[in-house]
């Protein structure tokens, strides 16, 4: 059920930790093989690979190619992100609990980096220059994977970048739910994908919302969506101007910025009491708790894992419902 007969080596652990996954398309009793459509890398994986390369999208390409075919998995040696991907459903083993039939078209809601993943067409399709890749290969889940089908009123390619952040949102609906009505809720990133379903799902939730952002572009886009009560410019990495953006210490900080070195000055921009929320996969847990430490921070930090009972549709219902959301999210497609 958690997929240990795809481990290659090393012997022992499972699929997330492993270095190398068996990604052939036999499928065992309890898994389910997916025909690959396209590939959402996730935020942080891309950026440290188009930053690498110099945006070079023939080089970017290639070497996703070398990480799928090494590992098995698109499982980025650097960052230890992956993403997510979405396909048609080819093959149900007898003995899989997943909630899919042959011929349904599905998203994975669990990590590349831990998903047995094969491309045959070389990714030809895709320039390299975006998170979302056209891609053709087969990719294997197991009994204990999550997956949901796309909801027929999304193109697929917005569902997929919903997916791909879901757990962001309804995580920081729980915490905040925790709260007392109208607690502050600070979103580093808030310009972004998870930002903004963030910041979103904390005002339904009751907070009062501010957003910091990095430049007056983001500014500007989310003033005029409306997403949140303040918006703030500062370079997360820099703890000192984010505490002074901010002003008022928040009750809960969510991180979710797709760059290393945001983990001081979302610490120092909370409230003694409150909740740091870790939802990048550019976060270095060492530098957050020592950090904390080495201020004194009476903060609870929480590392966002990706998933909470039914985040998927708490997260499409937020797009549906608020608008801006949604029109942010088509920019960012149309933009890539």
């Amino acid at each position: 059920m958690v997929g240990l007969r795809r481990v290659v080596e090393p012997a022992g652990v499972l699929p997330q930790a492993a270095w190398r996954l068996d990604a052939s398309p036999e499928i065992g009793p309890d898994e389910t093989r997916i025909r690959v459509q396209r590939l959402n890398l996730d935020a942080a994986s891309y950026r440290q690979l188009a930053e690498k390369h110099a945006h070079n999208g023939d080089a970017i390409r290639a070497e996703v190619l070398e990480i799928i075919g090494t590992r098995g998995k698109m499982h980025n040696p650097v960052t230890g992100s992956g993403g997510m991907l979405i396909g048609v459903v080819e093959e149900v083993g007898p003995e899989s609990p997943l909630p899919v039939k042959p011929g349904d078209r599905v998203a994975t809601l669990v990590s590349l980096t831990l998903t047995p993943l094969r491309i045959t067409d070389g990714l030809a399709g895709w320039d390299g220059l975006s998170e979302q890749a056209p891609a053709e290969g087969t990719a294997i889940l197991f009994g204990r994977s999550i997956v949901g089908v796309l909801p027929d009123d999304l193109p697929p390619e917005l569902a997929l970048a919903v997916y791909d952040v879901c757990g962001a949102p309804a995580l920081t609906d729980r915490v905040v739910r925790g709260y007392p009505a109208g607690a502050k809720v600070v979103v580093l990133g808030g310009a972004g994908k998870s930002g903004s379903l963030t910041l979103a799902a904390a005002r339904r939730a009751g907070a009062r919302t501010q957003a910091v952002v990095v430049s007056e572009t983001e500014r500007d886009a989310l003033v005029e969506a409306g997403l949140a009560d303040e918006v703030a410019i500062a370079d997360a990495r820099n703890p000192v101007a984010v505490a002074e953006a901010v002003g008022e210490p928040a009750d809960v900080t969510v991180v979710c910025v797709d760059v290393p070195g945001c983990e001081h000055g979302a610490i120092l921009a909370t409230a003694n009491g409150g909740t740091v929320i870790f939802f990048s996969m550019a976060t270095s847990f060492p530098a957050a708790a020592l950090g904390a430490e080495g201020l004194a921070a009476d903060v609870t930090m929480l590392i966002g894992n990706g998933y909470v009972p039914g985040h998927a549709e708490f997260a499409v219902d937020l797009l549906r419902q608020v608008p801006a959301v949604r029109a942010m999210f088509e920019a960012r497609i149309a933009a890539d």
